[in-house]
């Protein structure tokens, strides 16, 4: 069983950044598919941005979200996530999400199903 929790979320002006945390215990995070999702209020849970982290690959699904990196500390058993160039359609409860272990190649899909445990979120707020 991995716990995830996040951390590093608050409140930013347009243009902004903020770094989030998902610090992992229970298990490593190796060899999983994590990823970053977001949901703001009355809108579905959507993809951020996932890292398988055996390779490191990462994998968006909008350009949009470019603006945000993600990337791994493997000592620390923490996943990361940098947010720059916020603007207020941001604004959302972010989470931090875990696969079960996998070995083998092939893409990180930002689909829920994919991915077995989940923080409890850390809320973005983005004003104008």
């Amino acid at each position: 069983q991995v716990q995830l929790v996040e951390s590093g979320g608050g409140s930013v002006q347009a243009g902004g950044s903020l770094r989030l945390s998902c610090a992992g215990s229970g298990d490593t995070l190796n060899s999983r598919c994590m990823a970053w999702f977001r949901q703001a209020p009355g809108k579905l849970r959507e993809g951020v941005v996932s890292l398988f982290t055996s390779t490191g690959g990462t994998y968006y699904d909008d350009s949009d979200k470019f603006r945000f990196s993600i990337s791994q500390d493997d000592a620390k058993n923490t996943l990361y996530l940098q947010l720059n160039g916020l603007k207020p359609e941001d604004t959302a409860m972010y989470y931090c999400a875990a696969s079960l272990r996998r070995f083998g190649g092939g893409r990180c899909a930002l689909d829920l199903n994919v991915y077995n445990y989940w923080g409890q979120g850390t809320q973005v707020t983005v004003s104008s």
